[in-house]
């Protein structure tokens, strides 16, 4: 890991002087990261895709970082261990900065501890980084009933970098019928070999759903897309089969892909997959229990790998087409859900799946969550319907880059 440390330093001191009195600080920088030392003439010279902090080395450098301001790298993390007056030189900075609408951090303290902040700091920046090159395939338009879930395209790509592109369905619908059923034999095969059992589903069920995830599959590559949003329900009118098995396919593929036209569950998946690499399970929270303390989530359509084994059914609420429903391993769990027409709000939380339920009046898909924080927040403020469920606990990593992008946690 590459690790730029623009050097602001004043000229009255040496550069081998400066080095030698943060020796203990550099040493333990160099034990984990490739450390460049950038001169802050020199800062021109870097891109955008350069992990950068500002190292401020000796006391009386304010003047130099407000002379270099616009170039500075957003936000501006200050890294000052005391040494050569540096600590008093980043409150100032830190300070005007901020009267600039600049948001900065000062890394101080235990070399150790700021190692460890540096980590998560580059997490951050390099899941930025792979959010804001994301071109999003909405494809159709949200479905009616999602009435909180809009985003507004043009903030929310001022503040994420990401991109939502309208796909029409007649895109879609094209694909499908260029698709022959004996081009998918194969893959039908395999996937009903591999399933618990098949129960509603017929052949040409399988076959038409497997098409479907053909046709999508190559209108993402097309497109250049890197996560789908799809309106399923309309599909079910026009080619008499659901999206549940392709999206799940699709998922397995790294390529994030929900339902229902969700501008909101899907930069939700983007953000899950780019901070902790896991593909994530988008779900209705189903049922609420406050004295227990639980949620049941279920849908129709989950990654086949973040289940042990599956059934192969068809969709709940139309009884056509197919649908996963889902075995998943019990254990530690995380809830999340990102929210707001710039996406600048958010929920999160742990819990643990502790059962996977088979109620016949819900989505395929169901498993019942043990929440370790107050379930009423789904009755009291909630952030729409979908949220989003990932194996393991990852509260610090979601919780530290949201915070670092000033979005505000609902609870």
């Amino acid at each position: 890991m590459v690790l730029n440390l623009i050097t602001f330093a004043s000229p009255l001191h040496k550069k081998t002087s400066i080095l030698q009195s943060h020796e203990l600080l550099i040493n333990e920088l160099e034990k984990y990261f490739t450390v460049n030392f950038i001169k802050h003439q020199d800062i021109g010279t870097l891109t955008k895709d350069d992990f950068c902090l500002l190292f401020i080395a000796t006391g009386g450098v304010e003047g130099l970082v407000a002379q270099y301001f616009e170039k500075l790298p957003r936000p501006a993390i200050l890294l000052a261990d005391g040494i050569q007056n540096s600590l008093a030189s980043a409150l100032e900075i830190s300070s005007w900065l901020r009267t600039r609408g600049m948001k900065s951090e000062i890394l101080h303290g235990d070399p150790v501890d700021i190692v460890k902040r540096v980590f998560i700091l580059h997490n951050n920046y390099q899941a930025q980084h792979v959010i804001a090159k994301y071109r999003i395939g909405v494809i159709g338009t949200p479905s009616p009933w999602l009435i909180a879930s809009n985003v507004d395209y043009l903030l929310s790509k001022r503040r994420w970098g990401i991109e939502y592109i309208d796909i029409s369905l007649d895109k879609v619908y094209k694909y499908f019928h260029q698709i022959k059923d004996e081009e998918v034999q194969e893959a039908c095969t395999t996937l009903t070999n591999k399933a618990l059992a098949i129960r509603e589903a017929s052949p040409k069920d399988i076959e038409k759903a497997m098409r479907l995830y053909y046709a999508l599959k190559k209108l993402v590559q097309d497109e250049h897309l890197g996560a789908i949003t799809l309106n399923c329900f309309k599909l079910i009118e026009n080619i008499d089969t659901t999206g549940c098995l392709a999206l799940s396919l699709l998922n397995d593929e790294g390529i994030m892909a929900g339902c229902e036209g969700d501008l909101q569950s899907i930069f939700t998946q983007i953000a899950v997959k780019a901070l902790t690499g896991k593909a994530s399970f988008m779900a209705n929270p189903s049922m609420i229990n406050i004295h227990n303390n639980e949620i049941v989530l279920a849908h129709c359509s989950i990654g086949l790998e973040q289940t042990e084994r599956y059934i192969v059914r068809n969709h709940f609420e139309t009884e056509k087409g197919v649908s996963i429903k889902g075995i998943l391993p019990t254990g530690d769990v995380t809830v999340v859900k990102c929210g707001g027409e710039c996406l600048d709000e958010y929920y999160l939380s742990t819990g643990t799946l502790i059962e996977n339920t088979n109620y016949i009046n819900m989505c395929r898909t169901q498993v019942r969550i043990k929440m370790d924080t107050p379930s009423d927040y789904f009755l009291k403020n909630p952030l729409g319907n979908h949220h989003i469920m990932l194996q393991g606990n990852y509260e610090t990593v979601l919780e530290n880059f949201m915070e670092a992008n000033n979005c505000k946690r609902m609870r």
